[in-house]
């Protein structure tokens, strides 16, 4: 049986389980950007180490090879994935960059199909964010906004839960001893995520206003998700500069949204198995350090997205117009022009068929 869009046999999904969701033991996608103790809370460390399914290939590949042969896809799927003015390649790593800090090979096509990774099936199709304690309105996106960049990116249906309390996750706290803040260990509400996976779920997001720590020797974690067990946790209380207490910019809303919808849309591609990417500048690259962070584009590059159309199967002109919609919304005018682009030219070569 093959997806809707075509592409390789689905996998079957893994049931989220408790026994390999710890750090020491699954396969747990690291942060975005993560933080190691400095004084003002904005030094970095090396990612967590995750255990691959497979073995990587030891030279990283040119981006085009990375691809695959595409030769037998539709006009309109080729298209998306043609290299050309619509991606950059990645920039050459320097200073403290990502790939200076972390010896990564990336993940080809090929690699990611033959990983075995989760796929939504005909019972498992729904994507779920659950918010853990409040989300002050004065200090986040609209979930509900968030929740249709998540629809339109992934092109699976959302749904929001009912906030869950903090108290009942019964994860590990601390006090931040940079920022003297309080903080929460993400991998317990992995943990106690598996446990609330509803039954037509795919996966489960959790997001937070609460700081969260990856390990005891980590300062700070944006999120983190794991490849097997379809859960994640986001916080959002570092994209804000208040938080550091320092002034707003004029258009901080602007950036929080685009921040947020940036780590959300990156853990939620972790638990499609999708490893950091070193090909493009591509919202699945990993990042250092903040201005790295915000250098990434909103939209995968052509490598991480084959791996979207084999493992869920969508029109990719209809994805592009509501992923354009999506952005409108969060008034991220240039991600919306870069997709209302792109789905006028792939329209016109799903035309060619």
């Amino acid at each position: 049986m093959t997806t809707r869009g075509g592409g390789a046999p689905r996998r079957r999904l893994r049931p989220a389980g408790l026994a390999v969701v710890t750090v020491a033991v699954a396969a747990v996608a690291a942060a975005l950007v993560g933080a190691c103790g400095d004084d003002d809370g904005h030094g970095l460390a090396p990612a967590l180490r995750v255990r691959r399914p497979f073995q990587p290939e030891p030279l990283k590949p040119e981006p085009v090879l990375a691809i695959g042969d595409v030769r037998t896809l539709p006009p309109d799927v080729q298209a998306a994935l043609a290299p050309g003015s619509d991606y950059q390649t990645a920039p050459t790593p320097h200073g403290d960059d990502w790939l200076i800090m972390n010896n990564e090979p990336g993940q080809t096509f090929g690699q990611w199909e033959r990983g075995g990774f989760n796929r939504p099936d005909d019972r498992r199709r729904v994507l779920y964010l659950l918010p853990i304690g409040e989300l002050p309105a004065s200090r986040t996106p609209p979930l509900e906004d968030l929740a249709e960049v998540v629809r339109a990116y992934f092109q699976l249906e959302v749904k929001v839960l009912p906030e869950a309390k903090l108290a009942a996750v019964g994860a590990t706290t601390r006090t931040n001893p940079s920022s003297g803040k309080p903080q929460v260990l993400a991998p317990d509400v992995l943990r106690w995520l598996t446990l609330h996976v509803p039954i037509d779920a795919y996966a489960v997001m959790a997001v937070t206003m609460t700081d969260l720590y990856p390990d005891p020797e980590w300062n700070f974690v944006y999120g983190q998700a794991t490849f097997s067990d379809r859960v994640g946790v986001q916080s959002f209380a570092r994209y804000d500069p208040a938080f550091y207490g320092e002034p707003r910019p004029p258009d901080w809303r602007r950036m929080l949204a685009r921040r947020s919808a940036q780590v959300l849309i990156h853990e939620i591609g972790h638990m499609f198995g999708l490893f950091h990417c070193v090909h493009w500048s591509c919202v699945m690259a990993g990042a250092n350090h903040q201005a790295e962070f915000d250098a990434h584009p909103l939209h995968a590059c052509p490598v991480d997205l084959r791996k979207l159309w084999a493992a869920i199967g969508f029109d990719v002109a209809s994805r592009e117009a509501a992923l354009a919609a999506a952005w409108t919304r969060l008034d991220l005018a240039d991600e919306a022009a870069w997709s209302t682009a792109r789905a006028e030219r792939l329209r016109a070569a799903a035309a060619t068929r």
